[in-house]
Formats: C-alpha cells, sequence, structure tokens
C-alpha cells in the first residue's frame, strides 16, 4: 500500500512540474498572452536571414516584441516580417527596424531605431525604414579575396 502511494505522490510531482514548465514556457514565448495587449506592425527585409518566427524584437536592447510571422512576398522578392509588439510601447512613424547580431557566436534579432516623427504607429501599419541582415561569411570572403589581390 506504501508503494502505491509513493507511485501516485511522485506522478502527481512530474504532472505540476509539467504543467509549470508550460505556463512557464508560455509566458517566455509570449504565446499565453492576450491579443489585447500585443499590436502588429509589419517590416519588409531584403534579407530576413538568422530570425525566424520566435525572434526578439527589442528597442534599446530590451525585448518589446516577437516575430509572430515571417514569409516570402511573391511580388517583391523580398521577406515580410510581422512583429507582435506590447502596446505599451508607442513607436514613432519614422521607427527604424533593422537585423542586427548579438555577437560572432549570437544569433539574430530585430532593433527598433525610433525616429522624431510627431506622429505614431497604429496596429497593422508598415515600417518603411528597414535594414536585412548582414552576411558574417560574405564579409569575410570580401575581405579575403580583397587582401589577395593587392599582391
Amino acid at each position: 500500500m506504501s508503494e502505491n502511494t509513493t507511485e501516485i505522490a511522485v506522478g502527481a510531482g512530474v504532472l505540476a512540474l509539467a504543467l509549470g514548465f508550460l505556463f512557464y514556457a508560455g509566458q517566455v514565448t509570449g504565446f499565453s498572452s492576450g491579443s489585447d495587449d500585443r499590436y502588429t506592425l509589419t517590416a519588409s527585409f531584403r534579407s530576413a536571414e538568422g530570425v525566424g518566427v520566435g525572434t526578439d524584437v527589442r528597442l534599446a536592447g530590451v525585448k518589446v516584441g516577437t516575430i509572430s510571422q515571417l514569409k516570402l512576398n511573391h511580388d517583391s522578392f523580398r521577406a515580410e516580417a510581422a512583429m507582435s509588439l506590447d502596446k505599451s510601447i508607442i513607436l514613432p512613424d519614422d521607427t527604424a527596424a533593422l537585423i542586427a547580431s548579438e555577437g560572432l557566436l549570437g544569433g539574430n534579432f530585430v532593433e527598433l531605431v525610433p525616429g522624431g516623427s510627431a506622429f505614431n504607429f497604429e496596429d497593422g501599419q508598415v515600417i518603411a525604414d528597414t535594414q536585412g541582415s548582414v552576411s558574417l561569411i560574405n564579409l569575410l570572403l570580401k575581405f579575403v579575396t580583397a587582401s589577395g589581390s593587392n599582391e
């Protein structure tokens, strides 16, 4: 009988731990937050290399949202990223979005650089000023080929 009680207690503990982990994962990814405290902006990048759905969107180094959708525009051949942002973040409508890197071995994220406009973005609008990601491999190849041609 004591074995059965122990098994039930351990099972309940594992179940509680699993539910706690799911709740924590939902909070971290922003999945569990309601849509009423977020709004969406879209940005079109020449290259969205290194970013995907769930990538951080940061303002002054602080996470203010995530990329909620990333797709290819078949007309312009550009990557269109929909960003879900915290509704408390009010951005001027001349804000720039650029794909930045955390370092040589770090991941990429979208950095928002606010402008000075008196008008603000509203839900569903498009960020016009964007800068895509820079490929480190392409930069290194340019450096290597440029240094070899000087001899």
